[in-house]
């Protein structure tokens, strides 16, 4: 089984980016909610950063928002 990363982010630029497991698929429970919008995520500083809607910024990227708690990740 792999073991997912403490932080893993959507986007290429970023240096916590991973291709290859984000094929797999990965789950995210925030709080105890399945969450299906997130860009990015840190388990052990507890945080998720997910988009707002189709909303993106002035380089086309999504417009997104941090919310802190509880951060779960699994392979889905």
């Amino acid at each position: 089984m792999t073991e997912l990363p403490d932080r893993l982010s959507n986007d290429p630029a970023s240096p916590f980016h991973n291709a290859e497991l984000l094929e797999k698929g990965i789950g995210i429970r925030f709080n105890g909610n399945e969450k299906t919008n997130v860009e990015e995520y840190c388990i052990s500083e507890g945080w998720v950063r997910v988009s707002l809607g189709k909303t993106v910024d002035r380089r086309g990227k999504p417009m997104t928002q941090l919310l802190r708690g509880t951060v779960e990740a699994y392979l889905g």
